[in-house]
């Protein structure tokens, strides 16, 4: 057989399979491994493009990790050495020990906003790590070049103090937010499933500059304390005090403010379809351009004197600050409605009980369930629940993505893989969310735009082993999903009074083979999942 591709084939075989022969088949030396002599190989992959030596290196996940991790060490050493430097050992050692202080509650902060979907601790140890050793390392080498080419270059009549400001107020808030903005993005693209909205870019972007906030500080505090060993400074007049009360104090959450501008940026981007590119990429970077001007304006408000820092402070940071907490909390409360409305098609198909969805869209009755498994049945049964909740958020925001065109081919699998692992936890689960459910008031019902037909990803289906036909807010004519179907969307506040005094209800303990206590048989419901077309949703966003 000659070589080249004159029929068709890549290796001159007309089938168009390599290594086979005109039927299709693989020839039998090949199947064997012994190719005869002049067979023609296929190219060897070198060590650029998307299937070179490089890239199939990167994608192992453990070479990956490692390398991350000596990059962070390696960091993080020279740091302490160049801060320890400045400061020496004393001013390092004080330092350190008040620059730590505002940091657990700053995580504490951020954590409580990301409770309705929590991240993994490595996502945060790892942005927290880089805005601590990698961002500042790229900072204080870059901004000591800019300052020393300020004096040098543009302007070399002027004094150190004018270059200094100059720097802080141009070029530090270009350098820093751009290192601290490449945690985000690498978190972005590597760690894309634990990345869904706003929420969650707010908060990896707020650990982020914590970390870098917290080496900072150490080198701000422990060279005051140095400045007023020598000056002979003491108590609470020392530079040391007042340089702890404007940092810690104050301004706390001063740099969490401005990267949380990036991810805003990155957490727009994230819930935008796959096929809105320009949008996906032009957001993010408008919202790093954004955290550049506030952390300028933030620094050059320093060499207005103390009024000026004052109105600077009242006048632009804090309502700054406001509108962003009230925009995450905003979000958060999207992201909890979400919950409801995604998970009514699981406990319509039977995979939930018929009061769960509320359940899980208000964090006060999750914890109603959780310390009523731990009073009942001990801190496993506690950790059960918590994982069912858990897996239970991620599947709603899974099909939230379906729904958007950004969940990926995998989806149906990732859907499958979620469920199993909420079938596995329902007996001890389900019966403590029915019963908390019962705290929680019914939201007032609500239309939900559904999907071009044929656009979405169809759901589980299977035979409802919880009686009801209809979710909650889908055509539910008695609310949470008992009774004849009506033509509503549920009767609002009845439909908690008609779960409380229906047949099916039973408390916490007391056995019931329907309603809201998981079914006597142990057999999954029967799926027939349907293939996911990544392109489907998009036509109708």
């Amino acid at each position: 057989m000659p070589h080249g591709t004159p029929y068709g084939g890549p290796y001159g075989d007309p089938s168009g399979v390599p290594y086979s022969d005109s039927s299709g088949g693989p020839y039998p030396w090949f199947a064997a491994g012994a190719a005869p002599t002049g067979w023609p190989h296929p190219p060897r992959q070198g060590w650029w493009g998307p299937d070179g030596r490089l890239a199939r290196l990167w994608d192992n996940r453990a070479l990956r990790a490692t390398a991350l991790t000596g990059l962070l060490s390696l960091s993080g050493l020279i740091i302490l050495a160049l801060v320890r430097e400045q400061t020496g050992t004393k001013g390092f050692m004080v330092g350190l020990g008040l620059a730590v202080l505002p940091v657990p509650l700053i995580i504490a902060v951020f954590r409580w906003l990301d409770r309705v979907d929590p991240k993994p601790w490595r996502n945060l140890l790892f942005a927290f790590a880089w805005g601590a050793c990698a961002a500042t390392l790229v900072a204080l080498i870059a901004n000591g070049f800019a300052t020393e080419w300020l004096m040098t270059t543009v302007d070399s009549s002027s004094s150190s103090g004018r270059a200094d400001a100059w720097g802080a107020t141009f070029v530090a808030p270009f350098v820093e937010e751009s290192a601290k903005a490449a945690a985000v993005l690498l978190l972005f693209l590597f760690r894309r499933r634990d990345f869904n909205g706003l929420v969650d870019g707010v908060v990896v972007a707020g650990i982020t500059a914590t970390g870098f906030a917290f080496t900072e500080n150490i080198l701000y505090l422990g060279s005051a304390f140095v400045s007023d060993q020598t000056l002979g400074y003491s108590g609470i007049r020392s530079t040391t005090a007042a340089t702890f009360f404007i940092r810690a104090v104050m301004s706390p959450f001063a740099h969490p403010l401005f990267t949380s501008m990036t991810g805003v940026g990155f957490g727009i981007a994230a819930a935008t379809a796959r096929h809105q590119r320009v949008r996906r990429v032009l957001i993010p970077i408008a919202m790093l351009l954004t955290a550049m001007v506030l952390h300028g304006v933030w620094n050059a408000s320093a060499t207005l004197g103390g009024y000026g820092f004052l109105i600077v402070y009242a006048l632009f940071m804090v309502p700054m600050f406001g509108l962003l907490t009230w925009l995450t909390l905003w979000s958060r409360t999207k992201e909890l409605r979400a919950v409801r409305e995604q998970l009514t098609a699981y406990q319509a198909a039977g995979w939930l009980t018929p009061p769960e969805p509320i359940a899980l869209s208000s964090m006060r009755a999750r914890g109603i369930a959780r310390d009523l498994a731990r009073r009942t049945q001990g801190a496993a049964a506690a950790r059960t629940v918590s994982e069912y909740t858990a897996y239970a958020t991620s599947l709603a925001f899974l099909r939230r993505q379906a729904y958007r065109g950004t969940a990926g081919p995998d989806f149906t699998t990732r859907e499958k893989v979620l469920l199993d692992r909420l079938w596995e936890r329902r007996e001890t689960a389900q019966p403590a969310l029915a019963h908390a459910a019962l705290s929680v008031p019914l939201p007032r019902p609500r239309r939900v735009p559904r999907p071009a037909p044929g656009t979405m990803p169809a759901p589980f289906w299977p035979t409802p082993p919880y009686g009801g036909r209809y979710a909650y807010g889908y055509g539910s004519g008695q609310g949470y999903g008992f009774g004849t179907p009506g033509p509503g969307y549920g009767h609002g506040h009845d439909a908690q009074a008609q779960y409380r005094t229906s047949p099916t209800y039973a408390p916490w303990g007391a056995p019931s083979s329907h309603g809201a206590q998981p079914p006597t048989s142990s057999a999954k419901p029967h799926t027939s999942p349907v293939p996911y077309d990544p392109g489907g949703p998009e036509s109708h966003l």
